[in-house]
């Protein structure tokens, strides 16, 4: 079984710079949010892949997944999506030997940078870069299934 373990943080877009990192624009919708079982569609112009994810406990949960037709995706995500769409352009960047994908969300959740760490287990250790900021990882409203149900720009970000 494949497990996915990552901590997740807010972005700091004044220190953030991609640098030389070429950014992957995705789409991607949910087919369930079933807090026991998520399934999503994810498409990046190119190719497309159905990923089935189980009930997070801590930061792990169990993933699949399965590349399938651009063509159907397309089709999956126009008609048969529940909540919005998500739309982020994310960059891969190496950083004290880990790799960080930082998402700037794009459509409903325009303002919203996240990064995030894959780690081998939930007890690794990890250096921050100087551009991220609070850890969100159990903050759920951070959830890309959340951010399709309440989207960013919905929220109330005060004064």
């Amino acid at each position: 079984m494949s497990k996915e373990i990552e901590r997740k943080y807010l972005v700091d877009t004044k220190a953030w710079n991609p640098g030389p990192a070429i950014g992957t624009r995705y789409r991607q919708g949910y087919l369930s949010i079933d807090p026991e079982r998520v399934v999503r569609v994810r498409t990046d112009g190119r190719a497309a892949f159905l990923t089935i994810k189980g009930r997070i406990t801590g930061i792990t949960r169990s993933e699949f997944e399965y590349p399938i037709p651009l063509e159907d995706a397309e089709v999956m995500l126009a008609h048969m999506r529940t909540g919005a769409l998500i739309e982020k352009t994310r960059y891969r960047v190496e950083f004290a030997g880990r790799v960080w994908e930082v998402d700037e969300f794009e459509g409903e959740n325009t303002g919203l940078v996240v990064a995030e760490v894959e780690l081998p287990d939930e007890a690794a250790s990890i250096a921050p870069p100087p551009w991220v900021r609070d850890e969100v990882s159990y903050d759920s409203r951070y959830f890309n299934t959340n951010l399709a149900r309440h989207p960013y720009g919905e929220w109330d970000h005060g004064p």
